[in-house]
C-alpha cells in the first residue's frame, strides 16, 4: 500500500527542483524519496557508530571500587 506525503515549497524551491530532476532524467516522487531514506539510512549508521564506540570506550574506562575512592577525596 502506497502513501501520500505532502511537501510545501516555495515557487521558487519548487523550480528549482523541477529543473534538477529533469536536468538529470529523473521522477520527482523518487528523487525525493530517495533522499529521504538516503539521509535516514546515514543518521541511523552515524548512531550505531557512536553506540559501538561507546561501548569500546567503556572497555577501556577504568573503575575504581568505594575504598580507592574514599582514598583519592581524603576520607
Amino acid at each position: 500500500m502506497a502513501t501520500t506525503i505532502s511537501l510545501r515549497l516555495s515557487e521558487d524551491e519548487s523550480q528549482m527542483i523541477q529543473a534538477y530532476v529533469a536536468a538529470n532524467n529523473l521522477n520527482v516522487s523518487s528523487f525525493i524519496r530517495n533522499l529521504v531514506l538516503d539521509t535516514i539510512e546515514d543518521e541511523l549508521q552515524i548512531n550505531e557508530e557512536r553506540i559501538l564506540k561507546a561501548r569500546r570506550d567503556l572497555h577501556n574506562e577504568k573503575v575504581y571500587d568505594h575504598e580507592e575512592v574514599w582514598k583519592e577525596l581524603g576520607i
